[in-house]
């Protein structure tokens, strides 16, 4: 914000013209600027000293352009902050790394967590299936010895009974295949049941 404080010299340098006088301060504000923001970081430009690089900056200005144009000015005030390109470029690629750096963070952290729930899972399977062929070693063992007591039961009711169902199981289990051979005494103990009554 500017208003004109030396009519004369106003009229002689800028014809009173105000596009013309704009065009003449704002290189002068610009360089200005651009001293100031060299001075200062970032941090402090954007807020830390703002107030007081637009108060120092107003304070120079205003002298040149008094001095140049008549002009006094009232106020100046920076609406964007603007980088050059390379600048631009570098903050950009920066910005870059940094998203890309804790992108290879989360992927770490996952894959870390991923590894931790599938050996969990790997040693819960492996408990269950132990667990599981314990459960049934102890259910078959369990069968067998009542298989063993029901059968013991029932063939202590006739020794006889039992002893030529025992040879027929030893017959099944003898010729299981046609093509089973086995030579014997024709007197021998093992052909005892399959003679025929009273041999």
């Amino acid at each position: 914000m500017w208003r004109v404080d030396n009519v004369q010299r106003y009229f002689t340098n800028t014809g009173g013209d105000p596009a013309k006088a704009e065009l003449l301060l704002m290189p002068r504000v610009k360089d200005g600027l651009k001293n100031k923001v060299s001075e200062r970081t970032v941090h402090e430009v954007v807020s830390g000293q703002r107030d007081a690089l637009m108060t120092d900056l107003t304070r120079e200005v205003n002298a040149l352009a008094l001095k140049e144009f008549g002009i006094k000015v009232v106020d100046v005030r920076v609406k964007r902050v603007d980088f050059p390109t390379s600048t631009s470029e570098s903050i950009y690629n920066r910005m870059r790394t940094e998203r890309e750096r804790e992108a290879r963070e989360h992927r770490s952290q996952g894959t870390e967590i991923a590894e931790t729930i599938k050996a969990e899972a790997d040693r819960e399977q492996r408990v269950l299936l132990a667990e599981a062929y314990r459960k049934a070693e102890t259910l078959r063992g369990e069968g067998d010895a009542l298989a063993t007591s029901i059968s013991a039961k029932a063939f202590g009711k006739d020794a006889e009974f039992y002893k030529f169902y025992r040879s027929l199981q030893a017959y099944r289990a003898s010729f299981s295949k046609p093509t089973d051979v086995m030579v014997l005494k024709s007197d021998s103990e093992f052909l005892r049941h399959m003679k025929g009554p009273g041999n």
